[in-house]
C-alpha cells in the first residue's frame, strides 16, 4: 500500500504486555493519534476545537474500527503510521492506515469517522473545507 501521509507515534513503556510486545488494546491509540495528526495537516486543523469538548463546531465520532495483526511490534522507540482517506461520502469517510515497525507491516485497520455537529449535537454533512483539503491531498 502507498501512504502520502505518515507519523510517528511514540511507544510507551506501559504499552508492552507481560510478552514483551504491544498489547493489543495499543493499536487503537496508534490510529488515533495519526488520524488526528493526518487532520491537523491535512485539513489544517490546528484550532483545538477538534479535540475540544467544549467546542461549537465539527468534530468527528468513530462508527467503525477494524484491526488486522500481521505481527508483534517488540521495539520500544516509535512506530509508523501511514494514513489515507480512499473515498469521502456524504456524512462520513474512512480513513486507512498501516503501522510499520523496523521496515515491516505490523497491522493494518480503518476507521469509518462521521462528521459531527457539536452544536447541534448530530451528524452533519463533511463541511466543505474539509472535503475539499482531503480530495486535493489524496487526489479524489
Amino acid at each position: 500500500m502507498s501512504f502520502e501521509f505518515t507519523t510517528e507515534v511514540d511507544i510507551r513503556y506501559d504499552d508492552l504486555d507481560t510478552y514483551g510486545h504491544v498489547n493489543n488494546v495499543r493499536y487503537g491509540t496508534y490510529l488515533e493519534e495519526a488520524r488526528i495528526d493526518y487532520l491537523q495537516a491535512v485539513v489544517e486543523r490546528d484550532d483545538g476545537d477538534l479535540l475540544s469538548a467544549a467546542g461549537d463546531g465539527t468534530g468527528i465520532v468513530i462508527a467503525n474500527l477494524e484491526l488486522d495483526y500481521e505481527r508483534p511490534v517488540r521495539t520500544p522507540d516509535s512506530v509508523t503510521v501511514g494514513v489515507r482517506v480512499p473515498r469521502l461520502g456524504t456524512k462520513s469517510f474512512p480513513f486507512e492506515y498501516e503501522i510499520r515497525s523496523d521496515g515491516h507491516v505490523a497491522a493494518t485497520g480503518e476507521t469509518t469517522v462521521v462528521t459531527y455537529s457539536r452544536k447541534a449535537d448530530a451528524p452533519q454533512p463533511i463541511p466543505d473545507s474539509w472535503r475539499e483539503a482531503i480530495a486535493e491531498f489524496e487526489g479524489l
